[in-house]
């Protein structure tokens, strides 16, 4: 497993301190423009994923990319997590792996 270039679980929250950086959030498509998807993610914000392909709203879709400014992503990978995820669950991973934890996850 190649632990060179670690992703960072991140919600909208947190995305501002990783700019520039490769992040991993978790987002539902709410609106869709081509390709410039606008999605809530976990902490109930809005995100801007650029770089996706058709996805259908109301999908939960994980984004693997590089966060381009403090409410944008650019995807680089992507799976939908379908109509039904545990956002609280996964906003609480996002704390954990940013706070007292961050060393298991990076």
């Amino acid at each position: 497993m190649d632990t060179s270039s670690p992703t960072v679980f991140v919600n909208a929250e947190l995305l501002p301190m990783y700019v520039g950086r490769k992040v991993r959030a978790v987002v539902q498509v709410t609106q869709s423009d081509g390709e410039i998807k606008t999605g809530k993610s976990t902490d109930e914000r809005q995100l801007i994923i650029k770089g996706l392909p058709q996805v259908p709203p109301m999908t939960h879709v994980e984004v693997i990319g590089i966060a381009e400014s403090e409410q944008s992503i650019h995807a680089e990978t992507w799976t939908n997590f379908g109509n039904t995820f545990d956002t609280q669950s996964y906003n609480q991973v996002c704390q954990l792996a940013n706070g007292d934890f961050k060393g298991l996850f990076l």
